[in-house]
């Protein structure tokens, strides 16, 4: 069966890869080629963020942990390291509902002032534009191919297409509820830093990778703009340091923007469109694409497999 994958991010390529892996014809279109979306921009530490339910969203982030797990095992190529960290409060606060997840998550006994409370854990760090290449020769590797191309309506010529657009599910999906939550991160100059930290109020996040540190960020809903803002990047600078202090001095590398594809809830669902053609949904991941990318490219291939026969009486 013939399958066009409509986005190529992080969720449309770990869809893609689920499916070609699995034997089926896989074709990827994107405007935004991987090192062009804003998966390229992530931080990328796991973590649920901007997606609901919380239920469904709890299932797909456990199992895409449990993947990058294997893969920091694995694949040493890929990216991903299992890194510790620490979550700081300023506020009490119960157990976050994805903590049943993680097995190494704990809480903090004595927090650093001015903190009252906080939890670590060791989680998958993804430097995205290694892991968006080491996925894309994945894809290919197992026959598939990406395509730039703009599209202004879903395609009508294979037997299924996924709808993995994020934003773009605005307009391919008359999805008005999908909206761009801007996060604008900066890179600064790896001095030594081994652990993941967080302050959600900010939201302000130390992400250490091999050779970079990124620094974040911004959650400002509704807003367009992706051009770097100098006085939003001094701000994070300074919150960053805050947070940790050996980063002052840093020598700042580079400056990015990337919208984040939020929804009331993530859409993962069939729909057979008024022409016959049937769609997969799979968008609204907010500010959660690489952490619920496996767990989502799995339901996916699952709903395909399972529904296989009516699937391939759609299309030519």
């Amino acid at each position: 069966m013939r399958i066009l994958v409509v986005g190529a991010g992080v969720v449309g390529l770990t869809t893609a890869v689920c499916l070609a892996e699995a034997g089926y014809d896989v074709h990827v279109l994107a405007r935004d080629l991987p090192l062009e979306t804003t998966s390229s921009v992530a931080a990328a530490l796991w973590y649920p963020y901007l997606a609901d339910p919380p239920d469904r969203v709890l299932s797909w982030s456990k199992r895409s942990l449990q993947v990058f797990s294997c893969i920091a095992r694995e694949s040493p190529q890929a990216g991903v390291s299992l890194v510790e960290g620490t979550e700081l409060l300023s506020q009490p606060h119960g157990d976050p509902f994805w903590a049943c997840a993680v097995p190494s998550f704990k809480r903090l006994d004595k927090p650093p002032p001015p903190y009252v409370d906080g939890w670590s854990c060791e989680a998958p760090v993804i430097e995205m534009p290694v892991y968006l290449i080491w996925l894309r020769g994945r894809l290919e590797a197992a026959g598939g191919t990406i395509t730039r191309m703009v599209l202004r309506a879903m395609p009508a010529d294979a037997q299924l297409v996924v709808n993995c657009a994020g934003l773009g599910a605005r307009h391919l999906a008359s999805d008005p509820s999908v909206v761009p939550v801007r996060g604008q991160v900066l890179r600064v100059a790896q001095i030594g830093v081994d652990r993941w930290s967080l302050d959600a109020e900010g939201p302000t996040y130390v992400i250490p990778r091999a050779r970079d540190i990124v620094l974040g960020g911004t959650s400002a809903e509704g807003m367009w703009a992706t051009r770097p803002e100098p006085g939003i990047a001094a701000d994070i600078m300074k919150r960053a340091i805050a947070l940790v202090p050996e980063l002052a001095g840093a020598r700042v590398l580079g400056h990015r923007v990337g919208l984040r594809p939020v929804r009331p809830s993530v859409r993962l669902e069939s729909e057979r469109l008024s022409q016959g053609a049937v769609v997969v949904h799979c968008y609204g991941h907010g500010g959660a694409g690489v952490t619920l990318s496996w767990g989502c490219a799995e339901e996916v291939l699952s709903m395909v497999e399972s529904s296989g026969p009516a699937f391939r009486h759609i299309g030519p």
